[in-house]
């Protein structure tokens, strides 16, 4: 369980391909804290740590993983944002988030808000996945690469996100930009709501 509060970014050092699996090979500053078996959500997608050296931890995702996220997308290099899983004597600062990526979205827009930036993001989105409650909602609360958001001005199939300062500097936002492909992680809340009404 995560809270979607993005601790820092961490930076891919090598990608290895076994059969259909992908072992990303990653550095950040808690490195040497994690240990195997531990849960690290990567761009919002839950993985564990099957590796750990120095300062440098490795985590593997499967076909399945790299079919639903931007996992895939990744070079050596590239930063991806990352968050241990939450601990429960804390506060919860963002929202209730699984690291269970639903789908990807594009970005289709960045604009300047005097300081701060506004992403629009598009999805698929038709009647199954909305019954399923794969939606956003105006004022509700999306994972974005893994970082908790507030919706804004939602349509069909997008949505916009106000981004300020520290988190376009201490994510990786700053290198979001059209064209970008993101994960997404709809509100499990909505999820639960939805699956309820369908037997209602």
């Amino acid at each position: 369980m995560f809270s979607g509060i993005v601790e820092e970014t961490a930076k891919v050092v090598a990608l290895e391909k076994e059969q259909e699996n992908l072992h990303l090979t990653l550095t950040c500053s808690f490195a040497r804290e994690l240990t195997i078996d531990q849960s690290v959500a990567h761009n919002g997608t839950c993985l564990t740590v099957v590796r750990q050296q120095g300062d440098t931890y490795t985590v593997t995702a499967m076909q399945e993983t790299l079919n639903c996220t931007n996992l895939g997308r990744l070079v050596v290099g590239d930063e991806v944002n990352v968050e241990r899983s939450m601990m429960m004597n804390g506060r919860l600062d963002g929202h209730i988030v699984q690291g269970h990526v639903d789908t990807t979205a594009e970005c289709i827009a960045v604009e300047d808000a005097e300081g701060s930036h506004v992403y629009t993001f598009r999805y698929h989105c038709d009647r199954e996945m909305a019954r399923r409650g794969y939606v956003t909602v105006d004022k509700g609360s999306v994972t974005v690469n893994g970082v908790s958001l507030t919706v804004c001005r939602p349509t069909d199939d997008t949505f916009q996100v106000c981004i300020i300062p520290y988190t376009f500097e201490c994510t990786n936002f700053h290198n979001i930009q059209p064209g970008t492909i993101v994960n997404l992680e709809f509100d499990i809340i909505g999820k639960y709501l939805a699956r309820m009404m369908h037997f209602a």
